[in-house]
């Protein structure tokens, strides 16, 4: 991978970002510096012709002595012209080949190129006037000394005063002491990068590879991770850089699980993908992801299934500006559908991805694409159905619902509303407009649910079952999986919220455990289900397994280069502390209801055969639900979810504010 551009982007920056007034933490060599530094470029360039035009006579004197084997040779006597002719020949020849443009302490490897160019085309310009004038004798091999001596001289002086001017600038600031860990290209070139930098210091190469461990690139060791403990002590390193930027996910995964432990604070290059694509350069170093952590290998797109409900079509997502929403839109459009409408109830929420989505358009020069933001709820079902109709919607993802289990158990009738009517409405609109493909985003809390919010998710996946099994053009189906890693409200920034602040990290439950997924993943999967839905039926995404969301907590922490505060480490920084299960909570989460499941033509996807009531009784059920939401008859809406989704078993009471209000 080739990230010279980068490079060359991240360089730019921070010489530009160096102000002229440099630190002046010890001493009169770094006044001296500055002084030298801050001189007038004229003068500065001044200095360096001097200095090459002495190095071009004692390149003429030492092309005859070393031929000759004199101090003063008397032939020398004979062409003492030429003194006067190599300077006249090769300062121009330099300053032609460009040797005086570049500031010397961000010169590259261009520099010895012209000092070859300059001091070639000088020496061949003074052969030819001693040619022409024939003014005494010089050995053929005097030629190719001078050659040899000026470069020597030139490069060599400009070589070890880069040197001294970029050691003296290292040590006029300080710098973070950090470890590169990857010698391959990237690692390489961010070493050359970081050199321009005020705030890191490469000191040692960390890699996986043992041919590369003792050797040396870019003045820096190689040394093995098993050494990692050691060179952090010997280096006073506080940061290890990764840079893996086309690494596998179970490979950093791997990575980083052993660096858990360290002391030290670890960050990373962006992916591959990010610095293709031109989402980060690549001094835009970032913290460690969860999905970092805990992310797994992908399985390549199917192209033809995340275009075939997509591509060319008219598309509609409600709830467009939540986290599952907002990720399946940008999808959506790089999909090129003819249309995407956005459904969202906060005007906030629709203005900010409405916005993102345009940027995408332009930055990506896309062909035109009609984004329209509509504000509105899935609860108004005439105006959901209007838009449909006018806008001629041929696919429809569902995402907009209430999914907070805590919060929903507190508002059970606004939950039942949003998530379990919200639903009712959106598909009957869809039916009724004549909407090809209607896709549910469900949740893992469906399944055995002991919370309101996992009751009203399993009811509005049996009423697209209800709908589907009485006919109808529309395609209904539901795509359900678990935790998309950090989604509004989810443990991944709240911890990190909370580790930023110091602590105390509260998890619920020592043994409490989670299925988890990046958005990115779970929206395009979403995708290619909805192209393999027939009607009726859940399709299951491939979650992985269980993640215990202790050592989730853990691991944050540690990969910040903080330590768990415990019984057995009283001095650590950051306390975990255990709240105890909220209300609704499981310790564990399902993805299936029973134990019968089939293989789809995607590896991560699967389609569940699970029973439903037939529609009449859900109808029945939600009449008498409907009543019983509208007259705040909480305990008729608990009976009536009961009734319906057989599954549920609450393990409390009735939670709703309002309820409590009363009762007191």
């Amino acid at each position: 991978m080739n990230l010279a551009p980068l490079e060359k982007r991240f360089k730019n920056t921070l010489t530009t970002s160096l102000t002229p007034a440099l630190p002046r933490p010890g001493g009169r060599k770094f006044a001296n510096l500055e002084q030298f530094l801050n001189l007038p470029a004229a003068l500065r360039r001044a200095l360096l012709v001097f200095g090459d035009a002495l190095a071009v006579l004692i390149a003429v004197w030492a092309s005859f002595a070393i031929r000759l084997g004199e101090m003063w040779p008397a032939l020398l006597q004979e062409v003492v012209w030429l003194f006067p002719l190599a300077v006249v020949m090769l300062i121009p020849a330099f300053a032609l080949a460009g040797l005086y443009r570049p500031i010397l302490r961000y010169a590259d490897e261009s520099l010895l190129h012209a000092i070859v160019l300059g001091a070639s085309a000088g020496i061949l310009l003074m052969m030819a006037v001693w040619v022409f004038l024939r003014e005494g004798i010089v050995p053929r091999s005097s030629w190719l000394i001078a050659w040899l001596v000026l470069i020597a001289l030139v490069g060599g002086g400009r070589l070890l005063l880069r040197r001294y001017l970029r050691r003296r600038f290292r040590l006029s600031v300080p710098r973070t002491p950090v470890i590169i860990y990857g010698a391959g290209d990237a690692g390489v070139q961010l070493v050359q990068a970081l050199r321009y930098s005020t705030e890191f210091e490469p000191v040692v190469f960390v890699d996986d590879k043992l041919r590369l461990w003792g050797s040396v690139i870019l003045g820096l060791k190689v040394r093995a991770p098993s050494k990692l403990p050691r060179l952090i002590a010997s280096h006073g390193a506080g940061l290890i850089l990764l840079a893996l930027p086309s690494a596998s996910h179970q490979r950093r995964r791997e990575i980083l699980e052993a660096l858990a432990g360290l002391p030290v604070r670890v960050m990373a290059l962006p992916t591959l993908g990010e610095l293709t694509s031109g989402v980060r350069r690549i001094d835009e170093f970032r913290e460690i992801e969860v999905e970092d952590i805990l992310g797994r290998d992908s399985v390549q797109p199917n192209l033809d299934l995340l275009r075939a409900r997509v591509h060319g079509k008219t598309v509609l997502v409600t709830g467009a500006g939540g986290s599952i929403g907002s990720e399946l839109c940008r999808q959506i459009l790089l999909l090129r559908p003819r249309r995407l409408v956005l459904f969202e109830r906060s005007e906030y929420a629709l203005y900010v991805i409405e916005q993102e989505l345009q940027a995408i358009l332009n930055n990506l020069g896309l062909p035109r694409i009609e984004v329209i933001p509509l504000l509105g709820s899935v609860v108004h079902r005439r105006r959901l159905q209007v838009v449909l109709e006018r806008f001629g919607v041929e696919t429809v993802y569902h995402t907009a619902a209430y999914k907070h289990v805590p919060i929903v158990e507190h508002n059970p009738i606004e939950g039942v509303r949003n998530n379990v009517f919200g639903t009712l409405y959106a598909a009957e609109a869809a039916m009724a407009a004549g909407v090809e493909t209607f896709v549910l985003i469900s949740s893992d809390k469906a399944v055995r649910p002991t919370n309101v919010m996992g009751a009203t998710k399993r009811l509005a996946e049996l009423i697209l079952q209800g709908l589907a099994s009485a006919g109808g053009v529309t395609r209904l189906c539901m795509v359900r999986f678990g935790n998309v890693l950090d989604s509004s409200g989810s443990v991944v920034p709240l911890f990190r919220e909370q580790i930023r602040r110091g602590g105390p990290v509260t998890v619920t439950h020592p043994d409490v455990e989670r299925y988890f997924m990046t958005i990115p993943e779970a929206a395009q999967l979403v995708i290619q289900a909805s192209a393999l839905a027939q009607g009726g039926e859940v399709l299951l995404l491939d979650m992985g397994e269980p993640v215990r969301i202790t050592d989730l907590a853990r691991r944050m922490i540690h990969l910040l280069g903080l330590t768990v505060r415990d019984d057995a480490h009283p001095d650590g920084d950051i306390e975990i502390q255990f709240t105890g299960l909220r209300s609704g909570e499981k310790l564990r989460e399902e993805l299936l209801i029973g134990n019968d499941d089939l293989p789809t033509a995607h590896p991560m996807i699967r389609r569940a055969r699970e029973g439903h009531p037939p529609w009449p009784t859900i109808q029945a059920g939600l009449d008498q639900l409907d009543v019983a939401a509208r007259s705040f008859d909480y305990s008729a809406v608990r009976e009536v979810l009961q009734m319906l989704v057989a599954e549920y078993q609450p393990e409390n009471g009735i939670e709703d504010w309002l309820w409590r209000q009363n009762d007191s």
